[in-house]
């Protein structure tokens, strides 16, 4: 393809090329704005603007993307949101986690989040809100990992590959100083980041382990001040409730 950039394969009707590059263009989507002109997705992905469209139009018909009528934009469809319905109903870190998350939030009396790590970024898949949750709640968050306490604990734990997705997310100056860290970051038992974002509050997060030793999600509770003396404790008790949970990884 003469325009096709890193990224953009060639691609025989119906063939692997094809779902990726569909899949490239749902990424895209998820990326910027809600809703996008079809210019802007045909340069970012390097693909040809007819390609696009085909695309597009397929992803559409699937309720995969939806076009809005009068910008003739187009985003991310509710196709998507079935699906991942579907898949965090049938995953089995939640069901693993689940019966000791209200017991945890008691403990606590703050909110608890379940995260795991995705292409570079962490999601918050599952939550428990604590009584300063505010009148804003910060649902389906999707973050660069290394921004947060459960991401640099899950990218330093995990392979090169996805180390390396969590660090291209990383602003530049921050690269450095992620790549010096990765070690302490791995051997850490827990972690506490205040995020950029003002509007978040600072979490203190730890790892859960399975049965092979393998991190697969993080535990992490809200904290007022990532500093606080009392986050030992907050993460001794997030730890405990993560091995509990691992355990019964183990025999899933």
């Amino acid at each position: 393809m003469a325009n096709a950039a890193v990224g953009a394969e060639p691609e025989g009707r119906g063939g692997l090329g094809t779902v990726r590059n569909a899949v490239r263009l749902l990424e895209l989507l998820g990326e910027g704005p809600a809703f996008q002109q079809l210019s802007d997705l045909a340069e970012r992905s390097g693909m040809s603007l007819p390609t696009v469209h085909r695309l597009l139009r397929s992803l559409v018909l699937a309720d995969l993307a939806v076009q809005d009528p009068q910008s003739s934009r187009y985003g991310l469809g509710p196709e998507l949101t079935r699906l991942a319905g579907h898949y965090l109903a049938r995953l089995p870190l939640l069901g693993a986690l689940g019966p000791y998350l209200s017991p945890l939030h008691d403990e606590l009396s703050t909110t608890l989040y379940v995260v795991t790590l995705v292409h570079g970024e962490v999601v918050y898949v599952d939550r428990v809100d604590g009584p300063s949750a505010g009148p804003y709640r910060d649902t389906h968050r999707v973050h660069p990992a290394l921004s947060t306490a459960s991401g640099r604990l899950l990218a330093a734990r995990a392979e090169d590959t996805a180390w390396q997705q969590a660090l291209a997310l990383t602003d530049d100056p921050e690269q450095a100083e992620a790549v010096r860290s990765r070690a302490d970051w791995a051997a850490a038992p827990w972690l506490a980041v205040a995020p950029s974002d003002p509007t978040l509050h600072p979490e203190v997060a730890v790892p859960v382990i399975d049965g092979r030793g393998n991190a697969v999600a993080a535990l992490s509770a809200a904290v007022a001040d990532p500093d606080a003396e009392g986050n030992k404790a907050v993460a001794a008790s997030l730890s405990r409730a993560a091995r509990a949970a691992g355990r019964t990884l183990s025999h899933v």
